[in-house]
């Protein structure tokens, strides 16, 4: 009886932890810290979209434009534990369950479980390169490596055919997801002004339905190196963005991507306000 006792009472005191303040200023700290990176690749993606772009617009290519500005290095440790915290706050809700009704499903902390992993490796390689390690190349190159791996393992082709599909299914989610407006269940409504609800709303359209189509695009040519059983047919964001200035609307669509990029940074920025966390 006194351990059972016990068990609730360990159980009560980790879940008060994994939603204490600390936690809830680390997972503000990452989606600021998120914001950064993705403004900077909006930013290099319309550089390239008018012909003046010279760095990659992917993580690496954002890394490298920030740690060239004034107070650079700083500023590339506190993205980089910030998106530790993002990290960390997707691994308490993994354990405990995220804030709203519908925090606790299994599918849902499933998922929290998967943004922890992503935001951890995130983070260390941003750490990593603030420490001053190169890195493993560009983002598409890595891209076409990790394809080229996958495709020599038993049924590998099938294996990144499916890893390809489920990445335009998830791009296409996060679109639909956007334009359906399915973050205000996670948004203090009640806190925020009649201009502070129009203003994510612009930018949590518009950023998301550009971060869905990227995602798309970058899936759809992991599926097709799969189908030609060719990695270099696997391309990085830098790579999927330019891709869409080849298309008959040009450079002008890679311009639209790319405002909407910076537009979900923008919206980052607006989720550290008002989530719910």
């Amino acid at each position: 009886m006194n351990a059972h006792v016990l068990g609730v009472g360990g159980s009560a005191k980790a879940r008060k932890a994994a939603n204490s303040k600390a936690v809830g200023y680390g997972a503000r700290w990452g989606l600021a810290a998120r914001g950064v990176l993705y403004i900077l690749i909006g930013v290099l993606a319309l550089q390239i979209a008018v012909g003046d772009g010279g760095e990659q617009a992917d993580r690496g290519g954002a890394l490298a434009t920030l740690a060239e500005q004034p107070f650079g290095s700083v500023m590339l440790w506190v993205v980089g534990i910030g998106l530790v915290g993002m990290a960390l706050w997707r691994l308490s809700e993994a354990a405990f369950g995220a804030a709203g009704p519908d925090g606790h499903k299994a599918s849902k902390r499933a998922l929290s479980g998967a943004r922890a992993v992503f935001y951890a490796f995130v983070a260390y390689s941003v750490l990593s390169f603030a420490a001053g390690e190169s890195g493993s190349g560009s983002g598409d190159q890595q891209s076409k490596d990790v394809t080229s791996r996958a495709l020599e393992l038993p049924a590998g082709q099938w294996l990144v055919g499916l890893a390809g599909a489920g990445i335009v299914v998830a791009g296409v989610v996060v679109a639909a997801r956007a334009a359906m407006r399915k973050y205000h269940k996670h948004l203090k409504r009640g806190e925020m002004s009649r201009g502070a609800r129009r203003f994510i709303d612009v930018t949590g359209v518009g950023g998301g339905v550009a971060r869905g189509a990227v995602f798309a695009v970058i899936g759809f040519f992991v599926a097709r190196a799969a189908v030609q059983y060719d990695p270099d047919e696997a391309k990085g964001f830098d790579d999927a963005l330019r891709t869409f200035a080849e298309t008959p609307a040009g450079p002008w669509l890679l311009g639209l991507i790319a405002a909407g990029l910076a537009l979900f940074g923008i919206f980052s920025f607006a989720m550290a306000r008002w989530r719910k966390v």
